[in-house]
């Protein structure tokens, strides 16, 4: 009798044992995109246009209000999972490398050993795109820039992609961080220059899976087009979850349900994009959780209109200061890595 007990004891044991490994083979990864509406320091840059941002501009932007922009910032990226801090984000609307590192010195970001990658773009307004990144979690083998050029329009300047080649645990992927032109101008206007940023960001995709059909590719960014646009939908191909598509953009169904990062004219975009290849989706050993996107929101980063619509609480309207975060709302997914 004690010898059975003993065996089923030991049994047990070994059971446990066995699934608490199988559990730490699986882990959670949360990847955010967030345009954080023009990040200046407060610091005269002669080759960057940062006039409108300095304390002795019409915006009057001084440290005080640069501390709070960072602290609320690191607040947003910090609460999109409330269990960990997020591994990978991508961020828009940047200066410079020095905001990234004032940001990654913030708030809960500060002590979680993040790594930046930055490079300056030519954008006429001075932004550019970044990657942070936990070290302990993302390995970056590599980085590049993808220069948006306008034959067309030789004079217009805009934001560079950004590529990043890392593992996460043992798989390499593959990350596009963007920021097209925007529809300043018109829609239909300005939307041949976002159809262009699209195709150079397609044949870069096109370029990795024509070597490895199996490619884990992350896209992200404010594309200033919705995920039904011709930019996203024809000219990339990115397609809604289940239908097969190579790429999929998991910020359709929210479209299609009639939500929106960016509130303009009294209708909600999305603008903020999050397009992943059906190997990050449902791939071996990786899963995007429920398979779509979702856009963060919380009652302290809203503005109520005076027709009661929720929308981002901006940092400025116009030259008054008016003490918000970011004129956009945070995108994310989360996805099981085994």
């Amino acid at each position: 009798m004690n010898i059975k007990i003993s065996l089923l004891v030991i049994s047990g044991a070994v059971l446990f044992s066995c699934t608490s490994v199988k559990k730490s083979l699986r882990q959670e990864y949360t990847v955010i995109s967030y345009n954080v509406e023009n990040l200046f320091d407060t610091i005269d840059d002669p080759k960057v246009p940062d006039e409108e941002f300095l304390p002795a501009s019409e915006k009057k932007w001084d440290s005080e209000k640069y501390q709070k922009k960072l602290a609320d910032l690191a607040r947003v990226i910090s609460e999109v999972n409330p269990k960990e801090m997020p591994e990978v984000v991508g961020l828009i609307e940047v200066e410079n490398r020095t905001v990234l590192e004032d940001l990654v010195k913030t708030g809960k970001l500060n002590g979680q050993d993040y790594a930046v990658i930055h490079e300056e773009s030519p954008d006429y307004r001075g932004i550019d795109v970044a990657l942070i990144y936990r070290k302990d979690a993302f390995k970056e083998i590599s980085h590049e820039v993808l220069p948006v050029i306008f034959p067309d329009d030789p004079e217009f300047k805009t934001r560079d992609i950004l590529h990043v080649t890392g593992k996460l645990r043992n798989k390499t992927v593959h990350l596009f961080v963007n920021h097209w032109p925007s529809r300043i101008g018109g829609d239909e206007k300005t939307e041949p220059k976002r159809v262009l940023a699209a195709s150079v960001l397609k044949s870069k995709v096109d370029e990795i899976l024509f070597v490895d059909a199996k490619a884990r590719i992350i896209i992200m960014g404010d594309m200033n087009d919705e995920p039904v646009n011709k930019s996203l939908q024809e000219t990339l191909g990115a397609a809604a979850p289940n239908t097969g598509a190579t790429l999929v953009n998991l910020m359709m169904p929210d479209d299609v349900a009639g939500k929106g990062t960016y509130f303009y004219s009294g209708a909600w975009n999305m603008l903020d994009n999050l397009v992943v290849s059906e190997t990050v989706l449902k791939g071996k050993g990786m899963q995007v959780e429920d398979q779509k996107g979702n856009i963060f929101s919380n009652d302290w980063m809203i503005f109520t209109n005076k027709n009661g619509d929720k929308t981002p609480n901006r940092s400025y309207v116009g030259n008054k200061y008016v003490g918000g975060v970011s004129d956009h709302f945070a995108v994310y997914f989360k996805m099981i890595v085994k």
